[in-house]
């Protein structure tokens, strides 16, 4: 991993955690001791079962957060890119990461320590009523998940899970802005490789999305969603 100066008044990315409390008082003093660093494509930068190193904050590239399931096999359980928070879960409740974390392309990353974090939250009141809020969300929004694909088939898993990187990621020339293995998107959707293989083939022969290499683009996205409107898709 490569030392990185990311500069936080600077930052472009309104929507990151610490971006949004700049203003506050103390809160420049915090953001000095930052530690920023390159993590190249493919490498992992949290280790599941690893102690807690405090928080990281995507400030320019794309990650996967992954989790050891059923015979050891990784569950992709969350993708981030620039803004997102990573390594929030275990944190002030566990010493250890629940999660693993992976570059999925040349990613700056940057990490406030536990010391730092701990200092924050007791001594920035509004920080810490905000990240409440943010845990809550983030629990409803696994629930949701939970729930939806409890009653999901496997076409409907895909199907969702291509909506999803969709929104999260954008379309550029008619092309998804992520290149995901047909296991990396079995890993998140809940099912083999060779089930999402035969998913895809089959919304290509009804024209609903279009294939470059590894590259997915959606068609019609409005078709995509009534597929899985049963199931409250937000």
């Amino acid at each position: 991993m490569k030392e990185n100066q990311a500069i936080c008044n600077s930052c472009s990315n309104e929507n990151c955690f610490i971006k949004k409390h700049i203003h506050l008082p103390n809160m420049q003093s915090y953001i000095e001791k930052k530690h920023s660093f390159t993590c190249k494509k493919t490498q992992q930068f949290i280790i599941e079962g690893a102690p807690i190193q405090g928080l990281y904050f995507v400030q320019k590239g794309k990650v996967k957060t992954v989790k050891t399931g059923i015979n050891g096999r990784e569950q992709i359980v969350r993708f981030t890119t620039n803004g997102d928070t990573v390594g929030f879960r275990g944190f002030g409740t566990s010493n250890r990461y629940l999660i693993g974390a992976y570059a999925l392309e040349d990613t700056v990353l940057c990490n406030f320590n536990n010391e730092v974090m701990l200092d924050i939250l007791k001594n920035v009141p509004e920080f810490t009523y905000d990240m409440m809020l943010f845990y809550a969300e983030e629990l409803n929004k696994s629930e949701n998940n939970i729930r939806k694909i409890a009653h999901m088939n496997v076409r409907e898993r895909v199907i969702d899970t291509l909506l999803y990187i969709h929104r999260k990621f954008g379309q550029t020339n008619d092309l998804i802005n992520l290149d995901l293995s047909r296991k990396e998107i079995a890993d998140f959707a809940g099912t083999t490789e060779e089930q999402v293989t035969r998913v895809i083939s089959s919304l290509k022969r009804e024209t609903l999305i279009k294939t470059v290499g590894k590259k997915i683009g959606l068609q019609q996205i409005n078709k995509m969603k009534s597929e899985i409107m049963e199931h409250k898709y937000v």
